[in-house]
């Protein structure tokens, strides 16, 4: 019962941080879409957030054990 008890806590928390996480990740890249004007340096931010994305998010949910 312990064992069902902490896999629905478990399942919850990253249910929980998951979505906050994804609210600051639009809230940032929201933020970050009014302070470049030029399309080449959108382009350029973008394509480094998406390298950053592609590295980053595996080795977190790695370390994470998701």
């Amino acid at each position: 019962m312990a064992a069902f008890v902490a896999e629905l806590l478990f399942d919850l928390v990253r249910a929980i941080v998951g979505r906050w996480l994804r609210e600051a990740a639009f809230a940032i890249c929201g933020w970050l879409d009014t302070k470049i004007h030029s399309r080449v340096a959108r382009i350029f931010v973008g394509l480094l957030l998406g390298a950053a994305a592609f590295f980053l998010i595996p080795a977190i949910i790695g370390a994470l054990g998701l």
